[in-house]
């Protein structure tokens, strides 16, 4: 049977509504639900003349397989009017009602996993609900004790030991149990949810030069080198501490299934130079699947036609990919 994606269309401002729905157009072996207010999916299809028929549906049981040109729409309206590039703090909790709801259904068994459009954290923070991004949203709603974040480009992948933390916080944030929790969530998905049977996981240094013998920080030696040779002493293929600057250039990528940066502007900018508008972000940790776009709400670019939806159908491609490879017979998800 071909799977069942549900669709966060994300920030109703932003482009979510737009790449949700020029995505749409185009055929996928799934059966597809967008989650989010079908009033703003008509008005934007209508504004950018996109060629979309939408139906509304009640529960994810009335979806269809999906067909060029249609989208099936699980209504979740906002509480005030929506206008393309202006935000609205009265339509926050809304926002965030859409993504509870793709949430549930795929831990109730309803859907087999979750796109999400782009979010936008200020507005949802000054309507005074407290916000770091979607990774830990989800991870707490799901009750996962440490989601991980990972976003790849065609064969690049790349996580973070931590995410949206400031740069003077991240030093005390990289312990044994974080680094060593990390690479075992990172290596069991990629076996999980990439069918990566032994994989290879090069691992950065935190400091210049992965701390230059300690003349450069301790944290290298004194916390990142331990977690790497219990790994391999257990049999796990791990490269690093690997100088940051150093780790990906192509004789390093060649060795590694997955590289494990330390902090977000460590791996993520080398990521996006590599494949922005294309790449995709993957939330390990969790126990249902989920994708998403690498980029944000594109406020300026909303209902002007000009959002591109190549990361948005990427991650779905993805979503679908995965969640098909895990129901296949002798395969765990």
């Amino acid at each position: 049977m071909a799977p069942r994606v549900v669709i966060s269309t994300g920030e109703p401002a932003g482009i979510g509504p737009d790449i949700a729905l020029s995505a749409a157009r185009e055929k996928w072996p799934a059966t597809l639900a967008a989650v989010g207010d079908t009033d703003v999916l008509a008005e934007r299809a209508r504004a950018l003349d996109l060629p979309v028929s939408l139906r509304r549906i009640e529960r994810m049981d009335d979806a269809r397989p999906h067909r060029a040109g249609h989208l099936d729409v699980l209504h979740q309206p906002m509480s005030s009017p929506v206008t393309a590039g202006q935000l609205n703090t009265r339509n926050a909790r809304d926002v965030l009602a859409v993504l509870d709801r793709c949430t549930e259904l795929c831990r109730e068994g309803m859907a087999d996993a979750m796109v999400t459009a782009p979010l936008h954290k200020a507005v949802i923070n000054d309507a005074g609900i407290p916000f770091t991004g979607h990774t830990e949203y989800l991870a707490e709603r799901t009750g996962a004790a440490r989601p991980v974040m990972l976003l790849c480009a065609q064969d690049l992948r790349v996580a973070l030991a931590t995410t949206h933390l400031p740069l003077s916080a991240v030093p005390a944030a990289i312990t044994e149990p974080t680094v060593a929790k990390t690479l075992e969530i990172l290596r069991r998905d990629l076996v999980r949810w990439f069918g990566i049977a032994d994989p290879t996981i090069g691992v950065c240094g935190l400091n210049p030069h992965a701390g230059e013998g300690g003349h450069l920080g301790h944290e290298d030696d004194a916390v990142i080198a331990p977690v790497l040779d219990r790994a391999r002493a257990a049999g796990h293929k791990v490269l690093g501490p690997l100088p940051a600057d150093t780790a990906f250039n192509p004789r390093i990528l060649k060795q590694v299934d997955a590289i494990l940066a330390m902090y977000h502007d460590q791996g993520l900018p080398v990521l996006k130079y590599a494949g922005f508008g294309a790449a995709i972000n993957v939330t390990l940790g969790l126990p249902i699947l989920r994708t998403s776009v690498d980029h944000g709400t594109a406020l300026d670019l909303a209902g002007t036609g000009k959002a591109y939806d190549g990361s948005l159908k990427a991650a779905l491609e993805l979503a679908i990919q995965t969640a098909t490879a895990t129901a296949a017979p002798g395969n765990a998800s």
